[in-house]
């Protein structure tokens, strides 16, 4: 089967973590036997975004299979194929039109839950016409989610994790960490009269956490220098920041930030939260991979993905103290079911089998 991913390397370029959101599709892909190519759209070729985009691929072997194009598909690196039997079109990010008639099946898969659905519903960011939508909104249509579903018929997946790429490593457990970015790349959104939440809405409730359990949490925060008085807020409370770009920036330096660590400590963006959307971070799911415990913000996802063992969610201060508490005082237990859980919930096998199985159906 010929299968194209449609990615963003040079849109995301110097994001190690996105790198690995479109790898895991490409690499996935490839290990159940597809012929997987990489296609990218991209606005502005700057030449720091463009070598971004050649490096990757080049790393991953991708270098044959993949093109970066301009808004109308005109070609900028390599060449776009001219039939394939599937797209899986992460984000959306292939739009042009002389792209998309060139697929048997065109699949939309949605990692951005809330802010898909409302730009398509308002007509701010519609989403062309393809033959399915998968979304990673675990809930969506369901009682408890708030996320519409514009009009379109969604079927859910999950965000897979590439296990030979990702093997467990030995850690300690009083070291969290996590890659985030303080606002998001989106801004805020509003629906139904309601204003949806960022990341930075949620972290705030959490400020004190690293000072009320002593252990070390650490942050590869991306956030300007003008943020001031979070800055310090975060500081005082005892938050280590670091520099994304400089620990996380390509997908190499990614996959060891998060192998260095001891276990992941996030939040989710507002929206994915208060929508109920059941959404779940990629980026745990490599952490998980690696035997790193996860403690992370439950936006719904517990309903689906059992948790309390590698998993651990929580939805106040409290909850994340005990989390973190419970992780600490026996690591090594949460790290093994760490790797279960990634082994049994997000193992790229059975998720990108699954997507296949409903692409076609």
């Amino acid at each position: 089967m010929k299968v194209v991913v449609g990615g963003a390397l040079a849109n995301k370029a110097g994001n190690g973590g996105e790198a690995w959101v479109r790898l895991s599709y490409v690499l996935g892909l490839r290990g159940l036997g597809c012929d997987v190519g990489l296609v990218e759209e991209i606005e502005r070729a700057e030449p720091a975004a463009v070598d971004y985009f050649r490096a990757t691929t080049e790393r991953y072997g991708l270098t044959d299979s993949s093109a970066l194009v301009d808004a109308v598909g005109a070609p900028v690196i390599g060449t776009p194929v001219r039939h394939a039997d599937l797209l899986v079109n992460v984000s959306g990010n292939v739009r042009a039109e002389s792209l998309l008639e060139r697929f048997e099946t065109t699949a939309y898969v949605d990692v951005d839950p809330g802010y898909a659905q409302i730009w398509h519903e308002t007509g701010a960011l519609p989403i062309p016409p393809h033959d399915v939508y998968f979304t990673i909104a675990e809930n969506i249509g369901r009682p408890g989610c708030s996320v519409p579903t514009a009009g379109l018929e969604w079927r859910t997946t999950r965000p897979p994790v590439v296990l030979t790429e990702w093997p467990a490593v030995a850690g300690s457990g009083r070291r969290f960490t996590t890659v985030a970015t303080w606002r998001g790349p989106y801004g805020r959104v509003e629906h139904d009269g309601r204003t949806y939440g960022l990341k930075l809405d949620e972290l705030r409730k959490f400020f004190p956490l690293p000072r009320r359990f002593g252990g070390a949490f650490e942050l590869a925060l991306d956030i300007h220098r003008d943020e001031r008085p979070d800055l310090q807020a975060l500081r005082d409370n005892g938050w280590r920041l670091v520099d994304p770009r400089e620990v996380a920036g390509d997908a190499d330096a990614f996959r060891r930030y998060v192998q260095g660590s001891g276990a992941e400590f996030s939040v989710a963006q507002g929206i994915y939260v208060e929508t109920g959307s059941g959404w779940f971070s990629d980026r745990t799911t490599r952490y998980l991979a690696s035997g790193k415990p996860a403690l992370v913000q439950d936006t719904g996802f517990s309903r689906a993905i059992p948790t309390g063992e590698g998993l651990l969610s929580f939805t106040t201060l409290e909850e994340a103290i005990a989390g973190a508490e419970a992780i600490a005082s026996d690591y090594d237990r949460h790290a093994s079911a760490a790797r279960a859980v990634a082994e049994e919930n997000f193992d790229s096998n059975r998720i990108l089998a699954k997507l296949l199985e409903d692409a076609f159906a």
